[in-house]
């Protein structure tokens, strides 16, 4: 039988149809659903990712807003332009790129969103609400791991999940949204001992390290669902954190690209009208 491959294309088209439905709802009283993003510097990475968000805001029918500050933005002037947009009511999230230059304290930025216009759970007050089972306010590609899940009716209710990785953007929330879906849990690290023994027990794997093809096929077992967030730029090419030969042996995958990254984006859209 062949493994099943969890496209992200398919994912993201379901959820923009009820995200636009929500934003013409909004517009239709009166209110404009719009994404403010914050820069500080030129990362070319960042503006790429901006570009593409930009693009898919404008898909759905809201509106944006891009602030931009030089490299030598101080913290407090970070600070000072999201109080701005807190302030805003015009202003429904708002999303500062990251990573900022060095210099620049990210997790006093984080601290200083609204919660309420946080998009990517950036302020300790949502993360707090993770904790405590709010899953509407984790981060967006955690999100997208849980979104391909169920669009692709895998079942996860007592399944043994290993997420590889424990970033607070991916990993950590990420075992808390399967931790909800009543997964049994397990984080994976570069401390962890006999890892491939720990990883061949799972029935789901998300890998999320930033390693290019580190999980090999004789380390997951037959019949695994394979989740990938990994994105690598190698000299063949683009590949995720998971060896395609282990993909072979899967119940169902996620390919890289096309696949987690496609619906991540989409679910930055989600945050922005998680509350209409």
């Amino acid at each position: 039988m062949e493994p099943i491959c969890m496209a992200g294309q398919p994912v993201a088209e379901a959820y923009r149809a009820q995200i636009a439905a929500k934003v013409a709802a909004a517009k239709g009283r009166g209110v404009t659903v719009t994404l403010a993003i914050v820069t500080a510097g030129r990362d070319p990475a960042s503006f790429v990712y901006r570009r593409r968000l930009l693009k898919m805001t404008e898909s759905i029918g809201a509106a944006h807003r891009c602030v931009e500050l030089p490299e030598t933005a101080s913290t407090e002037e970070v600070l000072a332009a999201i109080g701005n947009l807190n302030d805003d009511a015009s202003v429904t999230g708002i999303l500062p790129m990251m990573p900022m230059p060095r210099h620049i304290d990210s997790q006093a930025v984080g601290a200083a969103l609204a919660p309420a216009k946080d998009m990517d759970c950036l302020n300790p007050v949502n993360m707090g609400a993770l904790l405590l089972g709010d899953g509407r306010r984790a981060a967006c590609t955690p999100r997208a791991c849980l979104a391909v899940l169920h669009h692709y009716g895998i079942a996860l209710d007592g399944k043994k999940a290993v997420v590889l990785g424990r970033s607070n953007v991916v990993g950590k929330p990420a075992a808390l949204l399967l931790l909800q879906e009543n997964c049994t849990v397990t984080i994976c690290h570069s401390h962890t001992e006999n890892l491939p023994a720990i990883l061949r027990d799972a029935d789901i794997v998300v890998a999320a390290i930033g390693r290019a093809c580190f999980v090999k096929a004789d380390m997951v077992k037959p019949g695994a669902v394979l989740v990938d967030v990994g994105i690598n730029v190698t000299e063949q090419g683009i590949c995720g954190d998971i060896d395609p030969a282990a993909c072979a042996g899967s119940l169902a995958y996620t390919p890289v690209p096309g696949g987690i990254g496609t619906v991540s984006n989409m679910m930055m859209m989600d945050a922005l009208t998680r509350d209409l």
